[in-house]
């Protein structure tokens, strides 16, 4: 039997995407090798590629004149080549520090630039989001950086900063999927995989084109965004494996109803375990309600000797990833797109007989 799982990432993966992938790879599609030993420059992978280029064009709807391709590196990677491609001299950027992978973020950018931190949450320990239309770019501003949803903290931005004529540059590599976004309103939107798409390697990239030239031209190969541009990401050889499975991930969310279908479904699992929370008072979530996230959710029972006993008994019952994160401990349940809906109603009757019993 499966265990439910509620890891924040690597994370949970459609059952029917692992079985297809099972099926076919020894033999894909009967071409008689597998997707992850053929050439990246031959038809078979570039085939696969195309089409997943375009299923994520059409659930996103994303803009003719936006590049999308996928990187190695982590979205990690992208701290340091955001900042070298477009904190040019005389500039500065902005940046949002909403939590742990922001921070990181803007730390980076620090060493490589100069660096406005537009909001600070550091006085709320990063339970809070501002109000979007109080955020103003600075008047030398190269860029606006933000990330949509911070894994750790569970905080997630429900709209955004208009930005005007300064670039709203977004990391989404957790809730990306999980909802409609109008993608004109960012210059650049990107994410590591392995929450929402598909198994860790890959980081996807979605550019408005005339981002380029605003670019630092003299840059190495790997680090420039023109060359990435100019080669559909196939500079060098791309993560082949993540890819594919993106692909298959991508097909079961057109199955599913689309962008549409997974914040339906977003929203019941996530309402099932607030619901849970907010009617007790055993639980309690430390996060603003109105900027919970709806793909991780911590919270925190009376004792940190109760928390340690509910992750044992959870697990116990075959769920497993719930224990928040080092940084500050807690319980914290992942619900990304694959999850299944009767996993959660699991965690949440779990919780309820917990509390019956230690409450």
């Amino acid at each position: 039997m499966r265990k439910r799982n509620f890891f924040a990432g690597p994370s949970v993966l459609p059952v029917e995407v692992l079985e297809e992938i099972r099926d076919n790879i020894v033999d894909y599609q009967g071409q008689g090798l597998s997707m992850i030993e053929a050439s990246h420059r031959g038809g078979m992978f570039e085939e696969m590629y195309d089409q997943c280029l375009d299923l994520f064009r059409k659930l996103l709807g994303i803009p003719d004149d936006y590049d999308v391709y996928f990187l190695g590196g982590g979205a990690t990677l992208q701290f340091t080549m955001i900042p070298m491609n477009f904190l040019t001299e005389g500039r500065c950027a902005d940046y949002c520090m909403t939590g742990t992978w922001s921070n990181k973020a803007t730390k980076d950018a620090q060493k490589l630039g100069r660096v406005n931190v537009l909001w600070d949450g550091k006085s709320s320990s990063y339970t809070t989001l501002p109000d979007p239309s109080t955020l103003k770019p600075s008047s030398d501003s190269a860029y606006v950086y933000l990330c949509a949803n911070e894994t750790i903290g569970g905080i997630e931005w429900k709209s955004f900063p208009d930005t005007g004529d300064v670039p709203l540059i977004c990391d989404m590599s957790s809730d990306i999927l999980s909802r409609p976004v109008d993608v004109s309103r960012f210059a650049m939107i990107y994410g590591g995989v392995q929450k929402n798409l598909g198994p860790a390697g890959a980081t996807f990239i979605i550019m408005r084109r005339d981002m380029l030239d605003r670019r630092n031209a003299d840059l190495t190969a790997y680090m420039d965004y023109a060359l990435h541009s100019k080669e559909k990401g196939l500079y060098n050889t791309p993560p082949v494996f993540s890819i594919w499975a993106v692909k298959l991930v991508l097909e079961w969310i057109v199955r599913n109803g689309g962008v549409e279908g997974m914040d339906r479904r977003a929203e019941e699992k996530s309402g099932m375990i607030y619901s849970v929370i907010d009617s007790s008072d055993f639980f309690r979530s430390p996060v603003d309600k109105a900027v919970r996230s709806r793909m991780n959710i911590v919270f925190r029972l009376p004792s940190e000797e109760l928390e340690a006993k509910f992750i044992s008994e959870s697990k116990a019952e075959g769920m497993l990833g719930l224990k928040g994160h080092r940084s500050v401990g807690g319980l914290r349940a992942s619900l990304y797109n694959a999850l299944p809906v009767e996993d959660v109603k699991a965690l949440a009757d779990f919780m309820k007989e917990f509390e019956r019993k230690n409450g």
